[in-house]
């Protein structure tokens, strides 16, 4: 029965479900075997892990992010040796594939984009979009207003970013920068809202890591407005609620 409804399901060119919704544990098993596995308990252990990741954040978990999570969630033997036992192709390329969610790509293996280098200011974001100008030099950003290179950003460029977004960067704020930026370098990723709420809580504590706290430093949402000042690409998933 599976066999006949996995001849009638949609695949991408990379071996991943097309539509989502398609997904049920017998088209896992049917991925799995063409895969050349047999589903186990920790097999199944780790795919509801990525399922219940892509559920909570809209976006699949990088390796390092996901051995992060399988060694809290299901303990210490959910290494990277044994995660390559359990899916010999990857568990980010095979383990993504079985349980049905998109493949993990880190910010900067997606694909780059081309920007129109037009000098302009939105001014209901009060962010600047195309180009600005920057100490003499002329620094490109996308459409959503994020560095396209990231490696120009230092601390006077974020006050300076900053203070067209209407912000006056205090202690507060720059612990949240900090603290995006050590993620981001991390694990490859920009973090969204609720992904930065629940890593910023096992750092900073319940109180800072609370949605109050974080909208009132960045009114126009602590991963989209944070992550341009933080000189980061641009979020992905859902970013701000």
């Amino acid at each position: 029965m599976a066999e006949v409804a996995l001849k009638d399901l949609e695949f991408l060119s990379d071996g991943h479900l097309a539509n989502l919704a398609d997904w049920t544990e017998d088209v896992a098993k049917e991925i799995a075997s063409r895969e050349g596995l047999t589903l186990i308990e920790d097999h199944w252990k780790v795919v509801n892990l990525l399922r219940d990741f892509y559920r909570d954040f809209h976006i699949s978990p990088v390796q390092k992010l996901l051995l992060k999570t399988a060694k809290k969630s299901l303990g210490d033997q959910f290494d990277a040796d044994y995660m390559n036992l359990l899916f010999p192709d990857g568990v980010g390329h095979q383990g993504s594939k079985v349980a049905g969610v998109p493949e993990p790509h880190l910010d900067a293996e997606l694909e780059n984009k081309t920007y129109t280098a037009k000098a302009s200011f939105d001014s209901t974001s009060k962010r600047f979009v195309g180009e600005f100008e920057y100490n003499g030099a002329k620094l490109k950003v996308t459409e959503k207003g994020n560095l396209v290179d990231p490696s120009i950003w230092d601390k006077d460029l974020a006050n300076f970013l900053a203070d067209h977004e209407g912000i006056k960067l205090t202690d507060d704020h720059w612990e949240v920068i900090n603290f995006m930026r050590k993620f981001y370098f991390e694990y490859g990723v920009t973090p969204m809202v609720f992904m930065l709420m629940k890593h910023l809580k096992d750092d900073l504590g319940e109180e800072k890591a609370s949605k109050e706290h974080l909208y009132t430093l960045f009114p126009e949402g602590p991963s989209r407005q944070g992550s341009r000042i933080a000189g980061l690409g641009e979020p992905q998933g859902c970013i701000d609620p």
